[in-house]
């Protein structure tokens, strides 16, 4: 039952090969390697600048140093997916799950700031990561939150899969919880956490919808394909 529970959380969201993805105590983890990397880096960046960053909620891009980080992350995943799927090479599960990562750390640090600028009352001016030493810090997290993925994450058994699928929605959450913060209602009107709670119902309904919505229009187009041959 575990299974076919994770199986449609993220059947229109990834191919789910089991060749390319991972287990936890015999449960496929719903979504492949490389997602499982920036779902669960999404999550650990979020928390991350976020704790590095206390008590403030910095509403400011990166600077250069963190902008030039940011490219480099994001087009690492890019390169190892295109080269491999276009056969130039070779990948690995490990690649794909540090690429996933890299891409993961990257995008909670462009949607932190937008969504500081957008839910909260009062925001700070500072940039996210800067100084320096909070991006230095930030960077030197990737390689732990590796080896916790790759090593230590599947020994917790279906937890881990179960962990996944978390992050999943709460990645999901978090991006829409930024178009939700855009309307006028919910614009700057949060002082603490538990202010932003409609706002939060109303990005997790959203993430239950495209969820639903993506699994729907897979099978359609699966059937789709079916007929054609």
């Amino acid at each position: 039952m575990l299974q076919s529970a994770l199986h449609w959380l993220g059947y229109g969201l990834c191919h789910q090969l089991p060749q390319r993805s991972f287990f936890g105590g015999n449960v496929q983890v719903p979504v492949c390697a490389r997602d499982t990397g920036i779902y669960l880096g999404f999550v650990v960046s979020l928390a991350l600048i976020s704790l590095l960053h206390r008590p403030d909620r910095p509403r400011e891009f990166p600077g250069v140093a963190g902008v030039t980080a940011i490219l480099l992350m994001v087009a690492s995943m890019g390169i190892d997916g295109v080269s491999s799927y276009a056969g130039w090479r070779t990948t690995t599960n490990d690649l794909r799950l540090i690429t996933g990562l890299l891409c993961g750390y990257a995008m909670a640090a462009i949607v932190v700031p937008m969504l500081n600028d957008e839910l909260w009352v009062r925001a700070s001016k500072e940039r996210v990561l800067s100084p320096s030493w909070r991006l230095i810090v930030w960077l030197a997290t990737v390689p732990v939150a590796f080896a916790a993925v790759r090593w230590l994450a599947p020994l917790l058994g279906p937890l881990y899969p179960v962990l996944v699928a978390v992050a999943i929605v709460a990645t999901l959450t978090a991006v829409n919880l930024v178009i939700v913060s855009l309307f006028p209602a919910f614009e700057r009107r949060a002082e603490r956490l538990v202010d932003a709670w409609p706002a939060i119902l109303i990005a997790l309904a959203l993430t239950g919808a495209e969820i639903v919505g993506s699994a729907l229009f897979r099978l359609w187009l699966e059937g789709l394909i079916g007929r054609v041959s």
